[in-house]
């Protein structure tokens, strides 16, 4: 005796299974070879008046290269997101997959000198995505440097430039990595809409090592003009250690050259 709903599901999964058939180009008669299932019994299926064990059925799907899931996805009782995916088709089973399977899209955060740009690219290159600054996607949309935007507007329009440049990097399809500002972690609004559009990781080292990483690149701007930079780089790391804090993953670039600080970064984002 069949059970209430046992004719859909029986219908759905006949025609599904006539369809994957069709796809391979099969006739019954291939099927039943191929699955060592009679054709009396392939026939049956595909009428939608066959109760198959689910040994039978596994047999049907492996032979058709399909998993069980796809020919009775839709047809049970309860439908939950699992049911949903693998019931769909075409189109939008192609959409829905690539978006379960994006790349993930990662915001490295810390202060000037921890390591976000060399890390930053040697780990997009790892993950195959694109790499990219948002300070240098703040001057493109401005059409000026970063230091005229402070001079001229004022951190409030760096601000709103910053949250805009977000808001249009996390919108974007497929995986990336960023590398932020060193201080995006103090502006509420950005600091939130990366942790709920992003994997976030803080990229940790002394105060010594990031004064040192910025002079042996040329770069003075942090400190020009300042009697005691370290210490105030010291004032400066102390205050946003907690909320660099809130990213997801803690990656001490000190302890680790590059390639092994991306390494890690990449296997943090497989569950490893």
């Amino acid at each position: 005796m069949q059970e209430e709903g046992s004719p859909a599901l029986l219908g759905l999964l006949a025609t599904r299974v006539r369809a994957r058939r069709g796809e391979k180009g099969w006739t019954q008669e291939e099927l039943a070879r191929v699955s060592g299932v009679s054709v009396r019994y392939v026939a049956s299926l595909e009428r939608g008046d066959a109760n198959m064990s689910i040994l039978r059925l596994a047999e049907v799907a492996q032979a058709l290269g399909v998993s069980l899931t796809s020919l009775v996805a839709g047809g049970g009782p309860v439908h939950d997101d699992t049911d949903r995916l693998a019931s769909l088709t075409g189109e939008a089973r192609r959409r829905a997959l690539r978006e379960v399977s994006a790349p993930a899209l990662v915001a490295l955060v810390g202060l000037r000198g921890a390591g976000k740009t060399t890390v930053g690219a040697r780990l997009a290159e790892l993950l195959a995505v694109p790499f990219r600054e948002v300070d240098a996607v703040i001057e493109a949309a401005a059409g000026v440097r970063l230091g005229e935007i402070f001079e001229y507007h004022g951190p409030a329009r760096y601000r709103d430039l910053e949250r805009q440049a977000l808001d249009a990097l996390l919108a974007a399809r497929g995986g990336m990595v960023l590398a932020t500002g060193g201080s995006v972690v103090t502006a509420p609004e950005s600091w939130e809409v990366l942790r709920r559009g992003a994997r976030t990781v803080w990229l940790q080292a002394s105060p010594e090592s990031h004064l040192g990483r910025v002079e042996a690149q040329g770069d003075f701007r942090p400190m020009r003009g300042r009697e005691d930079a370290l210490a105030e780089l010291k004032g400066i790391l102390a205050a946003r250690a907690p909320l660099y804090a809130q990213a997801e993953l803690h990656v001490d670039t000190e302890a680790m050259g590059p390639d092994a600080a991306a390494a890690r970064i990449v296997a943090w984002l497989r569950g490893e």
